[in-house]
């Protein structure tokens, strides 16, 4: 019997994916339908020399978790959408001093407070946008539990190996379903840790432009003395109003995400080889796809489905490359269309591409996307109900 395979909830395997990838401290305030992660973070880290602690709210969670990563702990906090929304100021701060941290947003049902255990992918937009000023953002978003554990190892990597906030943007469905999955052995996926200084106390610039866009990060208290600031700086991080200074900070932030493209998409061609009809979708929401395409295919219906899971920066050249031979697009979504703007902007006006919505809290069924493709679908409706 192999004692690795678990049946796990989604928000257990994000902690128990964040363990894995080093997180040694975790600031948080509960909130349905995020809290396992605050619970199941409260349980394991004072057994693995890491911290935990249950902050007054959610502005002053992601604040103590922006201090425990300039501290050298690979630092994480969890939220649903109300508190996402008080976090944002804290996320731009974090991107602009290059704190490296997690955000775990499981989307529910909005606006505001919602229905707490109702599952939504409202947060989309947010996620990119929400914080102020330019920013560039990496967010990811997993559709099983087994992805989750996996993406929040990613997660803690692209954080630590590009000095930035990364969020993971589950939703309630993934966040509270239980899969069967098998933890993977300590080595088995890989674990990447923040690039340290090599130089001199002296010498050392917290902030500097160097060739991969990245500064070293020495932790406070390692004895490198650096300002950490809001306030646009220079190269040792004191405030500066020059404006070549701050042209030079916000191009490389943004560099050095654009420059390592090819490591930060993650997406899953499904069925697409052959597809005339072409589904996009994330999170939770490729799971009906696919169960769709399933019906479609015995229908001789050619269907496919382009499943992405880095959703910013948005993968758009190869929604080009795979919309290449399709003749529609069909994006799926628990929202009232925020991905299919991107998809219109990609591929502009030579393909048909109609959204599948849903905002009442339910999810969009296998069936009601067949319902869609399909002018006449009942015998593919009672094929769904009697085999998924």
């Amino acid at each position: 019997m192999d004692e690795r395979i678990k049946l796990l909830q989604g928000n257990e395997a994000c902690v128990q994916g964040a363990i894995y990838a080093g997180m040694r401290f975790f600031a948080g305030y509960p909130i349905t339908p995020s809290t396992e992660i605050a619970e199941l973070s409260s349980l394991i880290l004072p057994k693995i020399n890491g911290k935990f602690i249950q902050m007054e709210d959610e502005i002053a969670s992601i604040a103590a978790t922006i201090g425990g990563s300039l501290a050298g702990y690979k630092s994480m906090t969890a939220t649903s959408g109300p508190g996402f929304s008080l976090k944002q100021e804290c996320i731009g701060y974090a991107s602009l001093v290059e704190s490296p941290c997690v955000i775990v947003n499981v989307q529910r049902c909005g606006p505001s407070t919602g229905l707490p255990t109702s599952p939504s992918q409202g947060d989309l937009m947010q996620a990119k946008w929400g914080t102020h000023g330019d920013h560039p953002m990496i967010v990811l978003s997993p559709s099983t539990v087994e992805e989750t554990f996996e993406l929040t190892v990613k997660a803690f990597n692209f954080a630590e190996k590009y000095r930035t906030p990364v969020i993971l943007l589950l939703d309630e469905v993934v966040g509270h379903l239980r899969e069967k999955m098998r933890i993977p052995k300590a080595g088995e996926l890989e674990v990447i840790n923040r690039k340290k200084p090599t130089c001199s106390k002296e010498e050392y610039k917290a902030y500097e432009y160097c060739s991969d866009f990245v500064p070293p990060m020495a932790s406070i208290g390692e004895g490198y003395r650096y300002n950490v600031t809001g306030l646009m700086h220079d190269e040792t991080g004191f405030p500066t109003n020059s404006t070549s200074e701050t042209d030079k900070l916000m191009n490389r932030l943004f560099k050095k995400i654009e420059s390592n493209l090819d490591d930060i998409l993650i997406y899953e061609n499904y069925e697409t080889e052959d597809a005339d009809i072409l589904f996009v979708s994330f999170g939770s929401m490729c799971r009906s796809c696919k169960d769709a395409i399933k019906v479609l295919r015995q229908k001789n219906i050619k269907a496919g489905l382009f499943s992405i899971k880095t959703v910013w920066p948005f993968p758009e050249e190869k929604l080009k490359e795979i919309s290449k031979n399709v003749n529609k697009v069909v994006v799926v979504e628990m929202n009232k269309g925020q991905m299919i703007l991107e998809v219109q902007r990609v591929l502009g006006k030579d393909i048909d591409i109609i959204g599948i919505n849903k905002i009442n809290g339910e999810v969009i069924t296998p069936t009601e996307i067949i319902d869609t493709i399909v002018v006449t679908p009942t015998e593919i409706i009672d094929t769904v109900k009697e085999g998924y």
